[in-house]
């Protein structure tokens, strides 16, 4: 698990946790529980990553796990570095309903929304903090 003092990995908005709260209670079937809601990064889209999400069933080597407000995140390992910081929130508006990233980290966004650019922290600049 990623730890540096003062420093968490995610958090999250009361309507973020709520809305991970509802989906874990939705995701209770299957054969391996639901222990919370999995956040990554990808390679994809015009500005070159993609946030991800899964249920997460299982916590791998190297995940940072969060839990807040009633709600679990598990930041998987790849995309620690690059989510080092973020807010988690969740918008309702007339048209849609997402998950926002409030990324210290990311440096510019598509035009579509899809996709971002993110510029992992590098390790002088966490020792630094």
């Amino acid at each position: 698990m990623f730890s540096i003092p003062g420093l968490k990995v995610i958090s999250l908005t009361d309507a973020a946790a709520a809305r991970i709260r509802e989906i874990m209670a939705q995701s209770a079937d299957g054969d391996a529980p639901a222990l919370g809601l999995r956040v990554g990064v990808k390679k994809g889209g015009c500005a070159g990553m993609e946030y991800t999400f899964e249920i997460a069933r299982a916590v791998n080597k190297g995940d940072d796990v969060v839990t807040e407000k009633g709600a679990t995140v598990v930041v998987d390992a790849k995309a620690v570095l690059f989510l080092l910081g973020t807010e988690l929130d969740f918008k309702t508006d007339r048209f849609s309903s997402t998950f926002v990233f409030n990324n210290p980290n990311q440096v510019s966004a598509c035009g579509c929304g899809e996709s971002v650019e993110i510029k992992p922290r590098s390790e002088s600049a966490l020792t630094a903090s």
